[in-house]
């Protein structure tokens, strides 16, 4: 029995960017599903990555249960078909496979073949970049991951149909995990304002979104709530 798909929504889904080039060129020949997989799958990962220098781990892959799910019927089948998918999508060039030394494609890193990807591997070749750290820091995006209207009802209030389509708008602007940010810290300053959230966004779409600047809005956040404008932000 075929399992069905729901469709695709637009309240929640982030939309990526699919080169038109692997519509044109690429699809032609690949000859192979779990190829196709783990090559769609390194594209939307890194798309939730931040920064120049973007890879994803072998156990990246192997550690997402939904999509190891459709891998194989059970756990070594899964774990084959995903070593088999990242070879031929490796020697196909799609995907740029970096084995650090004394070790296997199990530790492997991968990269989109794209001028940053490119520049990525080339920058671990050299050992000029070490992407162990950023691994680290990087979890895979979840399916389950609340929409922006239910996070918005459940930590700032109720839905207007013009809040909810200021939440529309920026959704398109906006990276989803900046608005999941926004949020949170709205809640911590208790400024449960749409106002307030969406000056936090344009502040880090100005300015950057790197730990330095995070902390300035924090502290930014807090003149506003204290200084002149508490008031507005308040009510």
């Amino acid at each position: 029995m075929i399992k069905t798909f729901p469709g695709f929504s637009n309240n929640k889904d982030r939309l990526i960017t699919i080169p038109s080039s692997f519509i044109s060129d690429l699809l032609p020949i690949i000859d192979h599903l779990g190829e196709l997989k783990v090559t769609l799958y390194t594209i939307w990962f890194l798309e939730h990555q931040e920064g120049n220098l973007r890879s994803i781990h072998f156990n990246h892959f192997k550690n997402d249960k939904n999509f190891m799910a459709g891998m194989g019927g059970t756990a070594k089948e899964s774990l084959d078909y995903l070593i088999e998918s990242l070879q031929r999508a490796s020697e196909r060039g799609s995907l740029l496979c970096f084995v650090p030394e004394n070790s296997s494609l199990l530790e492997a890193f991968f990269f989109i073949n794209s001028p940053r990807g490119r520049a990525a591997y080339k920058a671990i070749q050299k050992g000029s970049w070490d992407p162990k750290d950023q691994d680290l820091a990087v979890m895979t995006p979840s399916a389950e991951r609340p929409n922006i209207y239910y996070l918005y009802e459940a930590n700032i209030g109720p839905l207007t149909p013009l809040i909810a389509e200021a939440l529309q708008e920026a959704e398109e602007i906006y990276p989803a995990d900046w608005i999941d940010e926004a949020i949170k810290i709205a809640v911590e300053n208790n400024v449960r304002r749409w106002r307030y959230i969406e000056a936090i966004l344009k502040s880090w779409k100005e300015r950057g979104r790197d730990e330095k600047n995070r902390r300035d809005t924090q502290e930014d956040s807090k003149r506003f709530i204290d200084g002149e404008y508490g008031e507005f932000f308040k009510h």
